[in-house]
C-alpha cells in the first residue's frame, strides 16, 4: 500500500518509519523546506532518533506527496494545521484522499477540534484520528504499545486499523471523536502538570492527578456530546505512563522546567491546548479546575505554588 506522511518531526518520521519498516509499506515522507526538521533530514537523513531507511522517499513537494497514496498521514503543530489546510485546498485537490491525523491538540483561539478544523476547510468529511501512548524512542527499541484510530465511519476505522496494525502496535476502534480528540489534547495539560509536581519534587500527587484529571476530562468530554468513558481509554488515561512519568515526554519536561526557571526550547502542545480546555470549560459550562490551574500560571502568572495548593483548598464532596 502507498502511504504519505505529512510533517518531518520525531513523530511524523516515527510514523514514516514504522509504515515502512514495519509494515512495509511503499512511504513518502513530506516536510517543509525551511523547516529545521526538514533540513537536517534531507542532508543527512537523521534525527535525533533515527536514521531515515533508504527505502523512504523524503521531499518537500506537496503535490508529488498527495500523488503518492489516497491515504494521508498528517503530523504537524496543532496551531499551524488551518493554516495548513487553507494552503493544501488552494493549491491541490484532495477530494479522493483520506486523512488519518496523528495529533494531539486543539486550536487554542476557539477550542476547536483537528477533525472540526478539517472539516471546515475542506468540506469532506474522510478524517480519522490516531492516538494513544507511546514515544519514538520506545517503538525505534522494539517496545510495543496500543494505540486507538476513531473517525465518524466504522468500517474506515477498521480498514485503517488493518493497514497499520502489528505487533509492535496494536490498535482498537473508537467511533467517539469527541472523546479520542479531547483526551488525548488533554493529556499533555495533564503532562504539564506532572511536570510541575515534578519540580515541586511532589511526585506521589501524581496518582491523584491521575484520577482527578481523567475525572475532569470525562465531564468535558460528556458535556460536548462524546462518551465520558473514552477519558478512562487508550486516548487519555492510557497515555498517562507516556505523559505523566516519562523522561521522553515533552509536556511533563515543560512543566519541571517552568517551576524550575528553565528554558525549554522543543514543542509542548499542552500549553496552547490548556488554553483551548479553558475555552470549552466555559464554554459548555464545565468546572475544569486542574485545567484552568495550568493555564493560570502559564499565561496569568499566577504562583505555581499557590495555584497548585488551591486545589487543595477546594470543598471536600463525594469522588463521583
Amino acid at each position: 500500500m502507498n502511504i504519505t506522511v505529512i510533517g518531518t518531526g520525531r513523530w511524523g518520521s516515527c510514523i514514516a518509519w514504522y509504515c515502512a519498516s514495519v509494515l512495509r509499506h511503499d512511504v513518502v515522507l513530506c516536510g517543509q523546506s525551511d523547516a529545521p526538521d526538514y533540513i537536517r533530514l534531507a542532508a543527512t537523513r537523521e534525527n535525533d532518533f533515527l536514521k531515515l531507511p533508504e527505502n523512504i522517499v523524503l521531499t518537500d513537494d506537496k503535490a508529488m506527496a498527495l500523488a503518492h497514496s489516497d491515504y494521508v498521514i498528517v503530523s504537524i503543530g496543532a496551531q499551524n494545521f488551518r493554516t495548513f489546510l487553507r494552503d493544501l485546498v488552494k493549491h491541490h485537490d484532495i477530494s479522493n484522499k483520506t486523512f488519518i491525523l496523528c495529533m494531539k491538540g486543539m486550536e487554542s483561539a476557539t477550542g476547536k477540534r483537528l477533525t472540526e478544523i478539517f472539516e471546515e476547510e475542506t468540506g469532506s468529511d474522510k478524517v480519522a484520528v490516531w492516538v494513544g501512548p507511546g514515544h519514538v524512542q520506545d517503538y525505534y527499541a522494539g517496545r510495543p504499545s496500543c494505540m486507538i484510530i476513531a473517525s465518524h465511519d466504522i468500517k474506515l476505522t477498521k480498514y485503517l486499523v488493518s493497514l497499520f496494525n502489528s505487533k509492535l502496535i496494536r490498535f482498537y476502534y473508537s467511533n467517539d471523536l469527541i472523546g479520542c480528540e479531547i483526551g488525548a489534547a488533554a493529556k499533555n495539560v495533564m503532562g504539564i502538570a506532572a511536570g510541575m509536581l515534578d519540580g515541586f519534587d511532589f511526585p506521589g500527587l501524581k496518582g491523584a492527578l491521575m484520577a482527578r484529571g481523567a475525572r475532569e476530562v470525562a465531564r468535558l468530554i460528556e458535556a460536548m456530546g462524546g462518551e465520558g468513558i473514552t477519558a478512562y481509554g487508550l486516548a487519555h488515561l492510557g497515555d498517562y505512563q507516556a505523559t505523566l512519568f516519562s523522561e521522553y515526554s515533552h509536556n511533563r519536561m515543560y512543566g519541571e522546567k517552568y517551576i524550575r526557571g528553565e528554558k525549554m526550547e522543543r514543542l509542548a502542545e499542552g500549553v496552547d491546548t490548556s488554553t483551548a480546555m479553558v475555552v470549552l470549560g466555559e464554554k459548555y459550562s464545565v468546572d475544569l479546575p486542574i485545567s484552568k490551574v495550568v493555564n493560570d500560571i502559564l499565561f496569568k502568572n499566577r504562583d505555581p505554588h499557590e495555584a497548585l495548593e488551591s486545589l487543595f483548598d477546594r470543598e471536600n464532596k463525594f469522588e463521583f
